[in-house]
């Protein structure tokens, strides 16, 4: 049986998350339109009959990282170079110009000492910017490069395909180096997540989605307790937290319509998940000094 460890790399909003979640066909990592969504390394274990694949999807790498939370998340990114990988996906998006951070991450790119291989995302939404990303064609062979669409699923097969054709035979295939994978939990996919760390981010995502500006980079979630009643019904208590009351006031919104918006968000998406009924109480806190615990 083959085993390999594979990791993502790429500046904010690629489509490292996208691909996940696409690949696995349920939501192991949480997405938005905005950047610094992913805020630690995600490892989510592919399995087929050729084997395993464990994808370790980074968050993106910022060129500015002026605020203490930026500069814990690229520090956590960093991190993850010092890993041993078997491989290294490359994701460039040739619908944006290319940048400050996609140079910075092309630098980390070709500092790596592995098999590399690059993948052009968004392909349904065009490649406008495709020639200013010609160099990658004569540092990578060209069997290594893949045009792909996360939403649609475009040429994935073929990235998995070729990443089971260069990954290493294994005699024994464990979750030793990924830690905790419980396959059995209904809230937690194949992936190094615990249940009540997988639907913080499945909250704090629902956060992004329904505020605006700076307020989603100022809150964290705490998911304090979950619980299956005898009856099946999933409830879930769970704290959004903000660094000061102004963002409380606009978290909560009108006579509480914010916050209720983001649990019902959540409340539905779970229940389409887990075929359970869901009750989630969200409550909003502040707490100034958060970041600095991150």
């Amino acid at each position: 049986m083959k085993s390999s460890r594979v990791l993502l790399l790429g500046r904010p909003n690629v489509g490292k998350s996208t691909f996940i979640n696409t690949l696995f066909g349920q939501k192991l990592a949480i997405t938005s339109p905005r950047p610094q969504t992913t805020r630690f390394p995600i490892h989510a274990k592919f399995r087929d009959e050729r084997g395993e694949i464990t994808f370790i999807d980074t968050p993106g790498v910022f060129r500015k990282a002026k605020d203490a939370l930026s500069k814990s998340i690229n520090k956590r990114t960093l991190a993850t170079f010092a890993d041993e990988v078997d491989a290294v996906v490359y994701m460039m998006d040739p619908t944006r110009e290319k940048d400050f951070e996609e140079a910075r991450v092309l630098g980390l790119f070709r500092q790596m000492k592995t098999k590399k291989m690059v993948a052009f995302t968004k392909l349904d939404l065009g490649q406008k910017y495709l020639a200013q990303y010609s160099y990658i064609f004569d540092e990578v062979a060209e069997e290594d490069i893949f045009k792909i669409s996360c939403l649609k699923g475009t040429h994935i097969p073929s990235l998995i395909d070729r990443l089971f054709e260069i990954a290493p035979e294994k005699s024994e295939i464990g979750f030793d180096q990924d830690g905790p994978m419980d396959e059995q939990d209904t809230t937690t996919p194949a992936t190094n997540l615990d249940s009540k760390t997988w639907l913080a981010e499945l909250v704090r995502e629902k956060v992004f989605l329904n505020t605006r500006k700076e307020v989603p980079y100022a809150t964290n979630v705490e998911v304090d307790e979950v619980v299956e009643k005898e009856d099946g019904m999933l409830v879930i208590k769970a704290r959004i937290v903000t660094t000061n009351d102004t963002y409380k006031k606009m978290l909560i919104g009108a006579r509480g319509r914010r916050v209720k918006a983001i649990g019902m968000a959540v409340r539905k998406e779970l229940e389409l998940a887990t075929n359970k009924h869901v009750f989630i109480e969200l409550l909003v806190e502040v707490d100034r000094h958060w970041v600095e615990k991150y």
